[in-house]
């Protein structure tokens, strides 16, 4: 019997329909456009319709403007409430609330319901104070999804929502709001990520690898781009090659910065790759675990105020990590590698390809501390797991 992995899955239900007369795309592909296109109106501060057992309408508490505000309450049939992850929701309010729980949902009052006070209630690092303590309501049914989507917009995860009108379909095709689908959301990132495929690829001779070639991905919302860094043919190679899953890292990859270890990790890699005559270092756009560049930017304020690495993504409203190694597994079999060596110190990195059919020997990658980053390496043992011994 044939296997049938998750990508095979995914692939299948988005496979393209051809635009025949009288011929709909495959409905998988327009759930996922109106997914993409939803991301693309929070960013701007256009309200969306989530669309569930009790439909919403919601706006980003980070890009709201003032026409998002009034398009928002032409369709809100109650009261709006924040919705705030719980660690996010704990500092707003300076106690505890409950955990394990998508969303804490805060009842906002008119002084709340103004651009730059909803950016302060969702950025911890404006050190905004409430002018009041905020009743803490019951969070909808959606709020998983309405959090996960601010997410895939790379916002803050801060929404405020409220119940639909029941005129509010009528409203929203007058104003050209999109409506999306709660559980199409959350099946988005795997979706998208299982669907990969080449569309670029060419030599590029590297300071340490002159034998390389820069291989580049995309997914079928035609959004950012993973790349691999592919030296030497280890497609061809006796032995399973050695493989580097390495998330960008402006500052550290870029600059050089010393609050992390990505630059000597990602150079160490292509180094060790070209010594063995064959490597892939896949370079994934999951900046910060996930959370993006700009997020990633306010976990370092917050880690300047004394939080480590995994509470300042907590502060913010962002999980621990936020990446999906999915994107990894889809680009080794499109370059036809299924074992590999894994030049890591994360076991979730090894288990997640596991998981995803492919055969997977660790190999450790560690670098000593610089003076800066001492804490930074020490939390990941402690906290995260990683394997530095």
């Amino acid at each position: 019997m044939t296997h049938v992995t998750p990508r095979d899955q995914a692939r299948s239900r988005l496979a393209a329909t051809p635009l025949e007369p009288g011929v709909t795309p495959d409905p998988s592909i327009l759930r996922a456009r109106a997914v993409h296109r939803a991301v693309a109106d929070l960013r701007r501060g256009t309200p969306v319709l989530l669309q569930g057992d009790e439909p919403l309408i919601l706006l980003p508490a980070e890009t709201a403007g003032a026409r998002g505000l009034k398009e928002f309450f032409l369709l809100a049939g109650a009261p709006p409430a924040l919705l705030l992850a719980p660690a996010r929701a704990a500092a707003v309010l300076r106690r505890p609330v409950e955990q394990g729980v998508p969303a804490i949902a805060l009842g906002l009052s008119r002084a709340l319901l103004e651009p730059a006070a909803l950016r302060g209630l969702a950025d911890p690092t404006a050190e905004q104070l409430l002018p009041a303590d905020p009743v803490v309501g019951h969070a909808p049914a959606l709020a998983g999804a309405a959090l996960a989507l601010t997410k895939l917009a790379r916002l803050l995860p801060a929404v405020i929502a409220a119940p639909l009108l029941p005129t509010a379909p009528e409203r929203a095709a007058d104003l050209a709001l999109l409506s999306v689908a709660a559980a199409d959301v959350l099946t988005y990132p795997n979706q998208m990520a299982a669907c990969l495929v080449r569309v670029a690829e060419a030599e590029v001779p590297l300071q340490d690898a002159p034998d390389a070639r820069v291989v580049a991905f995309r997914g079928p919302d035609a959004g950012i781009e993973h790349l691999a860094i592919v030296v030497g043919r280890p497609e061809a190679a006796t032995s399973p090659p050695l493989v580097r899953i390495h998330s960008e890292c402006f500052t550290g990859d870029l600059l050089g910065s010393l609050r992390c270890d990505c630059g000597p990790q990602l150079r160490g890699a292509i180094k060790r790759m070209a010594e063995e005559g064959a490597g892939v270092l896949l370079y994934l756009a999951q900046e910060g675990r996930g959370i993006g560049l700009v997020n990633k930017l306010r976990a370092y304020r917050l880690q300047d105020r004394g939080l480590d690495t995994l509470d300042a993504n907590r502060a913010l409203g962002w999980g621990a990590d936020e990446r999906t190694f999915l994107v990894a597994a889809t680009m080794l079999e499109e370059l036809d590698l299924r074992e590999v060596r894994l030049l890591t110190n994360n076991p979730d990195k090894v288990a997640a390809l596991a998981a995803c059919g492919l055969t997977v020997h660790r190999q450790p990658h560690a670098f000593a501390p610089n003076g800066v980053n001492d804490r930074y390496l020490a939390t990941k043992a402690a906290r995260f797991g990683h394997l530095l011994d």
